[in-house]
């Protein structure tokens, strides 16, 4: 393939990568960032659509994240790309917090003891216990990702508005700047033509 690497990096340092790229978290948030600025849609729609990205990061079906995201924004009509993009909400340094609160919040709402054994961690071991860990972490992820999801509604949408006012205004300068130039041009060729019909 063209675009493959030559040198495929070890296993280990493909990890590592998912877990702290070399170019930091950061660039990867100004990306979203950004490219939630330019979606061509409301201040509301987008931020609606990134919230469901956050509510769906609370849930316990992982790898189908954004297929959650995207449905719930589609529900509620909000902005299914923004939806995409407010996953990020989840991910490796905010995963073991988020099922920490959801599994605790959980075992609490439906008088469960908590689930402490690890020592013999295993299929076996985790699809015996599965009822003690998906359906708390189901239920105790609704409370903190609708709260989450608030806030990032809260949070992105005016974000975005002053996002697109501020370009609002600037191509709006830019298009009276342009105008203006073209006032100037045709002043000056009706000056020449004056001063040539004057001469002639």
């Amino acid at each position: 393939m063209i675009f493959k690497r030559r040198d495929k990096p070890e296993f280990w340092d493909r990890t590592r990568e998912i877990l702290y790229p070399k170019k930091g978290f950061w660039r990867s948030f100004n990306y979203i960032r950004k490219c939630l600025h330019r979606l061509p849609d409301s201040p509301h729609r987008i931020a609606l659509g990134f919230a469901c990205g956050a509510v769906a990061s609370f849930t316990p079906f992982f790898g189908f994240h954004i297929v959650i995201a995207a449905a719930l924004a589609w529900v509620l009509r909000g902005n299914i790309l923004a939806a995409a993009f407010g996953t990020v909400v989840g991910n490796p340094i905010t995963f073991p917090f988020i099922a920490a609160a959801a599994l605790n919040i959980g075992w609490w709402m439906l008088g469960h003891e908590p689930l402490v054994s690890g020592n013999d961690l295993s299929l076996h071991w985790l699809i015996k216990n599965l009822r003690n860990i998906f359906l708390p972490y189901l239920v105790g992820g609704i409370g903190p990702g609708l709260i989450t999801g608030g806030i990032t509604y809260l949070v992105v949408g005016p974000i975005v508005e002053a996002y697109q006012e501020r370009r609002r205004q600037k191509l709006a300068q830019k298009a009276a700047e342009r105008r203006a130039m073209i006032d100037r041009e045709l002043e000056a060729y009706a000056v020449d033509n004056v001063q040539e019909d004057d001469n002639a």
